[in-house]
């Protein structure tokens, strides 16, 4: 099994100031372009971003299979609904409201998240339906966006929320809803300040697509993908364990730290293996071993020291 290479950051990798400036003026420029919409959706908007050593040394995951096989119920509950369905879904303007226990609450408009320093991390992501992929997103830490609001000591969980449109989001309106929305998400306060944690703003070299999250999304690698949260608006700072929407759903089947353990089977599938999405055509793969937090654990494992992980699911 290929290995993952922990990030070791020296001086000389530092983004030299003038080009970080060049750089932001570029991903404002970026921003700007993701108004343009056509019958597919927004139009990409090509990315630049600094290559990271956080990176799993495995094949790529088509891109055709990543932006045309995944979960996104507000567009349908159809693997390819999310891609089929989205081309009305605007992703600009847009803003997230960082609040709750904080010193600065703040709302970021999308110019200014885009001017982030971006890293490209090529992930591994695996469903809690038992399959997976490799991805090379692009965004930047959790980390630095909630150091901008200055969290009080009182702060222990982060609360996510997406957006409500059910007039572009067709999975939200009809008369038959699979989930309550808005589809919310949380993670302990630690755990959205590991430095794995990111909030991505595109993959492939490019913008975000509709079908994945556009224009900003949660990244947790070593979690299953439906901790993900996609189009994103709200993240709040509590002191309270937030309430998760598969977990409220089916709280026997979904639990709040959904970490991927293959020894912790879902109540209707083992979790002990799981199916590479494009390896061995699209709706096939090749069958591998689930590693512990998705091979993640060396890094992440110490946040759960103590607890029982077969309960805390």
């Amino acid at each position: 099994m290929a290995a993952y290479h922990p990030p070791k950051i020296a001086s000389h990798e530092i983004t030299p100031e003038s080009l970080f400036l060049s750089r932001r003026a570029f991903m404002g420029a970026a921003a700007g372009s993701m108004l343009l919409t056509s019958s597919a959706g927004a139009i990409a908007a090509d990315l630049t971003a600094s290559p990271s050593s956080f990176r799993v040394d495995e094949p790529l995951t088509p891109e055709k299979d990543v932006t045309n096989y995944n979960n996104f119920y507000e567009f349908g509950m159809g693997k390819g609904d999310p891609a089929a369905n989205s081309g009305d879904f605007k992703p600009s303007p847009w803003t997230i409201k960082v609040d709750g226990m904080v010193a600065k609450p703040k709302e970021f408009g999308l110019d200014e998240l885009m001017a982030m320093p971006l890293e490209e991390r090529t992930y591994r992501m695996r469903c809690v339906e038992a399959w997976s992929m490799v991805v090379p997103w692009i965004g930047f830490p959790l980390a630095s966006l909630i150091d901008k609001v200055e969290p009080l000591g009182s702060a222990k969980y982060v609360a996510f929320e997406t957006v409500v449109r059910p007039e572009q989001m067709p999975g939200q309106s009809g008369y038959f809803q699979p989930l309550p929305w808005p589809y919310v998400e949380g993670l302990r306060l630690d755990e959205a300040r590991h430095p794995l944690t990111i909030l991505s703003v595109g993959l492939y070299g490019k913008t975000l697509p509709n079908q994945n999250g556009a224009p900003v999304r949660l990244v947790v690698p070593w979690k299953y993908g439906f901790k993900g949260i996609k189009s994103i608006v709200k993240i709040t700072l509590t002191d309270k364990q937030p309430p998760t929407t598969w977990n409220l759903s089916a709280p026997n089947e979904y639990g709040f730290y959904a970490n991927v353990n293959p020894a912790v089977d879902h109540p209707r599938w083992s979790q002990a293996t799981e199916n590479r999405i494009g390896e061995g055509g699209f709706f096939g793969g090749s069958r591998r071993n689930t590693l512990p937090f998705n091979g993640y654990a060396e890094e992440v494992a110490s946040l759960y020291a103590g607890m029982d992980l077969a309960a805390n699911f």
